[in-house]
């Protein structure tokens, strides 16, 4: 017992925590711009008259006239809980508050065909953190992942009527994420099949924490098409391309948590009231199981494709449709590679994702010149968002929560000083629920109906706030 080690512990420790890094993404953060948010994100037909459009639709570059300079923030306030089936209890999530930055800036000579920018935003990311006493902890404690994509970008409009622009892409993700152990499945000696449970420690029995920390880098691109066919309608679709990233230099390591329990009956070798902290000790020293090691996992940041329509027939109103689309369903399997004593048990994780979908409408209304000296050229902004989980009822997780969502979206536009406005933004996100589980899959023939164990809820307030700038 003293000299108990297997990789089995690193396998519980790091292969549940992994997947957080996806899974945050199916939960993408399309936050960028607050006029963007205020209308519902439906800006490929008609992107708003600002830098971000280098990333809603990088073509429509050439609208805009001289330097355009783009600089806001997104406050993301996530609400989640979940409702236990058997104990019929609720357990809140502990998810602090999340800052998302955006950055572009953009170039358009009026006399030019050619537009030049350069964009800085955050299109995917998670903070999931869940409380010392929930019974999912054992899956995930706290997830965070945030990845930034820069995009130089160059547009070109080839007709009167018509552009067409992108560039390449440089990601750079990095994640953090903490899991607590259950000492009741490990083993109690290597290759043995008894556990500590069938000892008598109860399930749920934490006796150390793990973290797994690293970053990768990624190159993709993106590419627009934009075009006024008509005085009244102009068109736009826009293609990001799938990212690869490869974590290859995640560290992981591992804290003793205190269990206070002690050996009831003799063992062999080891007598009644050995304290089991001192057992597992050595684990987390070397030569043991659980010491600071090295672990990789490859992982797609999927692709987009989001197409639009937008009319400006009535008067001092801008209405917009859009469908977008994630290809989500790259993600099937997740490779696991681990580099120390738990090089014997990589293995692939059981995700399953679908693609998803989602339809966007926006509308804008402008204050017409003249009308009221205060209010001249403001703009009130509205949208609704109706997007489709990405994760089967099998994946629903509390890394994330994954399910149907819809988005209610509110903005306001304020010119000032002739050359600046600030945007003002406020979204909020609904779900109906979804049911879940809080422990691992761990093969293709279990069902949701055998692992899901409770209800999970998710909601979002999301406020945001951007500078622009035209000279």
């Amino acid at each position: 017992m003293q000299r108990y080690r297997s990789t089995r512990l690193v396998v519980a420790s790091l292969a549940l925590v992994i997947p957080a890094t996806l899974s945050a993404q199916a939960f993408g953060l399309n936050e960028i711009g607050t006029c963007a948010v205020s209308r519902g994100f439906a800006a490929t037909a008609s992107p708003c008259r600002d830098a971000s459009t280098i990333f809603w639709n990088p073509a429509a570059a050439t609208w805009l006239t001289g330097w355009n300079a783009t600089a806001g923030i997104a406050a993301i306030a996530i609400d989640g809980n979940f409702d236990q089936d058997t104990t019929f209890r609720r357990f809140k999530a502990n998810v602090p508050t999340s800052w998302v930055p955006h950055v572009f800036v953009n170039y358009h000579d009026s006399t030019s065909r050619f537009a030049y920018g350069l964009g800085v935003y955050v299109p995917y990311g998670l903070q999931t953190q869940w409380h010392d006493d929930f019974p999912g902890r054992f899956v995930v404690l706290k997830a965070k992942l945030s990845t930034v994509y820069i995009q130089p970008n160059i547009a070109w409009q080839f007709n009167p009527k018509w552009s067409v622009g992108g560039g390449p892409i440089l990601g750079y993700s990095n994640v953090e994420l903490i899991q607590a152990l259950d000492l009741s499945a490990q083993p109690i000696a290597p290759g043995s099949t008894t556990t500590f449970g069938a000892l008598g420690i109860a399930r749920g029995t934490e006796f150390a924490r793990g973290r797994l920390k690293g970053n990768a880098t990624a190159w993709g691109a993106q590419i627009g098409i934009w075009g006024r066919p008509s005085e009244k309608w102009s068109l736009g679709l826009r293609a990001l391309s799938r990212l690869h990233f490869n974590y290859d230099n995640l560290d992981a390591t591992f804290n003793q948590v205190p269990t206070n329990l002690i050996v009831g009956g003799p063992l062999p070798g080891i007598p009644a009231g050995t304290p089991i902290d001192a057992l597992l000790a050595p684990q987390f020293t070397t030569g043991g199981a659980l010491v600071s090691q090295g672990a990789s996992t490859r992982i797609n940041h999927p692709a987009q494709i989001q197409a639009g329509a937008a009319y400006t027939g009535f008067k001092n109103w801008l209405l917009e449709a859009d469908y977008s689309w994630v290809g989500w369903n790259t993600f099937k399997t997740l490779p696991l590679d681990f580099s120390g004593p738990a090089s014997a048990a990589s293995r692939s994780l059981i995700e399953d994702y679908n693609n998803s979908s989602a339809i966007r409408l926006g509308a804008e209304y402008t204050i017409p010149p003249d009308q009221s000296k205060r209010l001249d050229q403001w703009k009130f902004r509205a949208g609704f968002v109706g997007a489709q989980s990405a994760a089967p009822d099998v994946t629903v997780t509390p890394l994330l929560p994954e399910q149907d969502r819809n988005y209610w979206t509110l903005g306001i536009g304020v010119p000032f000083k002739k050359k600046w406005a600030i945007d003002a933004g406020y979204a909020h996100v609904s779900t109906p629920g979804a049911r879940g589980r809080i422990v691992e899959r761990v093969s293709e023939s279990q069902t949701a109906a055998q692992l899901n164990t409770g209800v999970f809820h998710l909601s979002a307030n999301v406020f945001s706030l951007t500078l622009k700038a035209n000279f």
